[in-house]
């Protein structure tokens, strides 16, 4: 392919992009996806795809990478296509695209712009893809709505609750069939410690900035046995300018909970609505019996609390 070509197409994808940026701005809102469509389908045409206008890979001061996208044209042309469809013959060789459905049609590129876009270039005509539903404002409403409790929990996601690769300390594999389905696994004493903090009045938020959708993510833990309230994912996404997804959610946890403990790995933290400050309490111990020392720490601050309203 000649450098004229190259750049003819550069230009012909930049015009489109913009036109998409267009179409979509300020008009598209996220939308449910259900359970079924996000497990069933797979694969989508491109045209069902829209760029989110907001991500850097639309913005005219960074736009898309050329190198980058060349790579993928370059790798997607040496896996061959079928010349009815379109469709990569060994597509499995990609992660697909993460999008999220949104109205009034098609579905918003959450990761994956370069691939989608050297698959334009390309000529395919569609791409694996993989439907998430993100968490919703409405969803954390009704969540806090139907909660009796004015505390709660968070602990994120991958950082404290799920086991890495290599992790030796991990809850039993679930079932065969349902390992097939969800194949991370549950740091061990994560079922114990939620079912805990439960019996002792607390609410169990769960977050990550990937995107999974709220959907697997509550089949997961009920499998689990793991109570949680609620999960918020893709906290970091991008949305419209001077909007931001994680300081709303935030607002609307202070109007509900007084206190908040944060756990991650090395300690317990406790911060009270409308204070400034805040307690920690180091954990010691990584290995089996890191459950065990929160659930002391937990225990050692209602007995402070009770003695307090006594």
């Amino acid at each position: 392919m000649n450098k004229n070509t190259v750049n003819s197409q550069k230009t012909s994808f930049r015009t489109f992009l913009e036109e998409e940026v267009l179409k979509v701005k300020g008009i598209y809102r996220p939308v449910r996806a259900g359970f079924l469509r996000c497990l069933l389908i797979k694969k989508l045409p491109l045209r069902a795809l829209h760029p989110n206008p907001y991500d850097e890979f639309c913005s005219p001061e960074i736009g898309p990478s050329d190198r980058i996208i060349s790579e993928y044209r370059r790798t997607f042309a040496t896996l061959g296509r079928d010349s009815q469809s379109g469709s990569f013959v060994k597509n499995s060789a990609f992660e697909p695209l993460q999008v999220q459905k949104i109205s009034p049609d098609g579905y918003m590129i959450l990761n994956g712009h370069h691939r989608w876009a050297a698959a334009y270039m390309n000529g395919l005509k569609s791409i694996k893809v993989e439907i998430v539903d993100l968490t919703q404002k409405d969803m954390i409403i009704n969540a806090l709505r139907n909660s009796r409790h004015d505390k709660r929990v968070t602990l994120d996601l991958d950082e404290v609750v799920f086991c890495p690769e290599d992790f030796p300390l991990c809850e039993k594999p679930l079932p065969y069939l349902l390992r097939k389905r969800y194949k991370e696994r549950v740091r061990l004493g994560i079922p114990a410690l939620f079912q805990y903090l439960k019996r002792q009045g607390y609410d169990v938020w769960v977050y990550s900035a990937r995107y999974y959708s709220v959907n697997y993510l509550r089949q997961f833990f009920f499998h689990y046995r793991c109570p949680v309230t609620g999960f918020v994912t893709g906290i970091d996404r991008k949305g419209p300018a001077g909007v931001d997804m994680k300081q709303q959610l935030e607002n609307m946890f202070e109007e509900k909970y007084l206190s908040t403990l944060h756990i991650d790995q090395q300690m317990v933290l406790r911060t009270v609505t409308g204070s400034a400050g805040f307690t920690d309490w180091p954990l010691t111990y990584s290995d089996s019996r890191w459950s065990g020392e929160v659930m002391d720490i937990v225990q050692k601050i209602e007995t402070e609390n009770r003695k307090n309203e006594a």
